[in-house]
């Protein structure tokens, strides 16, 4: 499972622009084609909520498909669409405005430099160290935390139960009670501050009243979770992708870095050559769409398999699969979804990857990999574009 992630894309892309899969029994259909894409994820036949699909609706998918927890994930503004969704959603963008974002710049700066010290003092010896355990994934943990008002003390455990929770070898009891245990400690938080308001954005989903009708706590919990979850994984693949992407292309990083080609176009770059989400679970169809020869039936379930979707030829053209950082169309990628469903977060992990990244090769000019690249390996993860370990000599 996803040790070849190069073979997996091309194998689908060489299916068609939709196609059939199964997700580990469960049959859908995929899409590998960017113009399609962005055709059904505004198509408002296609929607969130899982009682649209067939196969839940007659129970030949339960609770016991490993999958199930990133579908019925609770109510929030990732798992309903058209009036609710605009209701759910609208205080989280308000509270990641341009403006706002700019007003967290000071913090991720300090954040990141934290973590540059971290780093600098475990590779003192010389020997290699883990870019990924010790800068790229607490970083964001820390942003989105701070954002969300999570205590610091709790992050081991919050990132120790959201990679079991998208790992596809946790067993499924396993995942289940860790989906328990998350709604558990995500619901007396809210409590915490329904009784106590701080100055963080769950504070302020609670205290929302859009429209006369304040979310519920099932909403701001449902928020809450996701937020977490996505604001922190997108950031550590865009992170350690385009760091490998560029220590691997030497002549490439010696053209961003003389200020040549701009580090936001090196980060479209990664996001559509090697994004960090590969398939987005998924949309159900209220009635039969037919995509030019493809009818997709009602009922049936849709994944957006964007690693591939990067790499349409039609769009970036016929080099799509190769990185370059002066791509004219990279900023034309969908890397974070479209439509009324795309990341909310999208901006802050961008943000977060342009301080993170010219802030790395600024303290570390000399940094390289510690073992050959094509030896990094990915996690057992079918959405997330995840690795192991990304080891690196900073000297």
């Amino acid at each position: 499972m996803v040790s070849d992630l190069a073979g997996e894309t091309a194998t689908l892309r060489a299916a068609g622009p939709i196609t059939r899969i199964e997700l580990l029994g469960v049959p859908a259909w995929t899409v590998t084609d960017h113009q399609i894409a962005r055709q059904l994820l505004t198509d408002s036949r296609l929607i969130k909520d899982i009682e649209a699909w067939g196969l839940w609706q007659s129970g030949a998918v339960t609770r016991q498909w490993p999958l199930i927890g990133m579908i019925d994930a609770g109510r929030s503004m990732f798992t309903v669409d058209g009036t609710e969704h605009r209701r759910l959603r609208i205080k989280t963008t308000q509270a990641l405005t341009p403006r706002r974002l700019e007003e967290l710049r000071p913090s991720i700066e300090r954040l990141t430099k934290e973590l540059l010290d971290d780093l600098e003092e475990a590779g003192q010896d010389g020997a290699a160290v883990d870019l990924k355990q010790i800068f790229a994934y607490p970083l964001p943990m820390r942003v989105i935390s701070e954002l969300m008002g999570v205590p610091r003390e709790d992050h081991p455990m919050l990132l120790d139960w959201y990679k079991k929770f998208f790992s596809m070898v946790t067993p499924q009891d396993e995942r289940l009670r860790i989906i328990d245990e998350m709604d558990v400690y995500f619901t007396e938080m809210v409590r915490r501050k329904t009784a106590n308001p701080e100055d963080d954005l769950t504070s302020a989903l609670i205290l929302a009243d859009e429209g006369g009708e304040p979310l519920t706590e099932e909403e701001v919990v449902g928020n809450l979770k996701a937020l977490v979850a996505a604001g922190h994984e997108t950031t550590v693949s865009l992170i350690l992708n385009a760091v490998r992407a560029l220590l691997t292309r030497p002549e490439q990083l010696a053209r961003v870095r003389a200020e040549e080609v701009e580090w936001k176009q090196a980060i479209e770059e990664t996001l559509r050559y090697d994004g960090p989400v590969i398939h987005l679970l998924m949309r159900f169809a209220t009635e039969d769409i037919t995509v030019g020869d493809t009818v997709i039936e009602k009922g049936e379930g849709v994944v957006m398999s964007y690693r591939a979707i990067g790499r349409d030829a039609a769009i970036h053209g016929e080099d799509a699969d190769e990185f370059d950082v002066a791509r004219p169309t990279a900023n034309r990628n969908i890397s974070f979804g479209y439509g009324p469903h795309v990341c909310p977060g999208a901006a802050l992990a961008r943000l977060e990857a342009a301080i993170a990244l010219p802030a790395l090769f600024e303290r570390f000019p000399e940094l390289r990999l510690g073992i050959p690249d094509a030896e990094i390996t990915n996690l057992p993860v079918l959405t997330q574009n995840d690795v192991a370990a990304v080891p690196v000599h900073l000297a």
